[in-house]
């Protein structure tokens, strides 16, 4: 006996840890296809000398409402 703890369970977690990165790492690089994802007015952008800082805020707003609404048709379609 292994003390109550779920082997397979932690294994399929495992699983589907290892598909969300993933599926996310497929995002991030088509994203980073696209001619406007990065560029858009709001998204905070600073280069000095030995020092750069990039923070996509409206691009990622736009993300999570997209994935928003994509997870939300998903689940009424399988409900």
């Amino acid at each position: 006996m292994n003390g109550g703890f779920d082997v397979s369970g932690m294994g399929r977690l495992l699983i589907l840890v290892g598909g969300v990165l993933l599926a996310a790492g497929v995002v991030v690089v088509l994203l980073g296809q696209l001619p406007f994802f990065g560029r858009l007015p709001g998204d905070i952008a600073v280069e000095r000398e030995r020092f750069s800082l990039f923070v996509p805020l409206v691009s990622m707003l736009i993300v999570s409402a997209v994935l928003t609404i994509l997870i939300n048709v998903i689940l009424r379609l399988f409900r």
